[in-house]
């Protein structure tokens, strides 16, 4: 797909049509864009998190997210975000975001939100011991990578084009500048969390040819406040899979070594002859 970080951006740009109550409009398609069956599901969380951020002050990041994905969203029609303000408490504020598309819900979003506080400052175990982003190639991404342009991404173990699945981990950053607004940066965050994490929810041994590969649920841990136009390295490996379904966890890291976010996905697998 073509487009620029300002494109990304845009998707994130709610109209409001009251004070809890948004619509996202379509994105118009660009010249060299492919057809797409469904919208990218993490267009959706970013678009429901920016949602929710727009209720609460700016000074109460959100620390947390919980989604379920509910129906298959389509990309040509616009999405409706309505949110309900659960709790606003002394330091935490809770917000659910019901994503919707022809008066029926596609996706469920419980967020919170903490004022910062001081405490310690201590994280378990270190960056993946990868190359650095400026070692590695801008290689071509396989073919089911249908994210808008404006990332760059750089696979630490490359695939070919049209290999599945794709395995963690990888360097991404928006390619300019998007301002400073932490809100925007965080749902952003929350957007780029759902990219190849059905295809690292694998088993490293399957060899089982899917007729169904999509995500069930989505959780999203911030630890710290980021930003998204500085590189990111992005690591999910599988935890289980069982019957038809899979769990993976992932993590965020900045280039000097911060863990910045926490990523744990299902996903449904079932396989092609079920």
């Amino acid at each position: 797909m073509t487009g620029t970080a300002a494109d990304v951006a845009a998707l994130l740009d709610l109209t409001a049509l009251d004070d809890d109550v948004f619509i996202v409009p379509v994105a118009p398609a660009r010249p060299g864009d492919t057809v797409q069956m469904r919208a990218f599901g993490g267009q959706v969380a970013g678009q429901a998190l920016r949602a929710a951020c727009r209720t609460v002050d700016p000074g109460r990041p959100p620390h947390s997210m919980h989604a379920y994905f509910i129906r298959p969203g389509r990309p040509e029609e616009p999405v409706r975000l309505d949110v309900a303000r659960s709790r606003d408490g002394r330091t935490f504020s809770t917000r659910h975001v019901t994503a919707a598309q022809g008066g029926k819900p596609i996706f469920e979003l419980i967020a919170s939100f903490h004022d910062p506080e001081p405490g310690h400052a201590w994280q378990s175990g270190t960056r993946p011991d990868v190359p650095p982003p400026d070692r590695l190639e801008r290689s071509a991404l396989p073919s089911f990578f249908r994210y808008p342009g404006g990332f760059d991404i750089r696979l630490v173990n490359p695939s070919e084009p049209t290999a599945f699945p794709v395995r963690h981990p990888f360097w991404i950053r928006l390619s300019e500048p998007v301002g400073d607004d932490p809100a925007l940066h965080a749902s952003l965050i929350a957007y780029l969390t759902d990219m190849a994490v059905v295809s690292s929810a694998i088993a490293p041994d399957s060899r089982i040819t899917l007729g169904t590969a999509v995500s069930l649920d989505h959780t999203v841990w911030f630890h710290r406040p980021a930003r998204v136009d500085a590189w990111l390295l992005y690591s999910v490996d599988p935890v289980i899979n069982h019957g038809a379904r899979g769990l993976a966890r992932g993590h965020l890291h900045t280039l000097d070594g911060a863990l910045v976010a926490s990523v744990a996905q299902e996903v449904l697998l079932r396989p092609a002859d079920a």
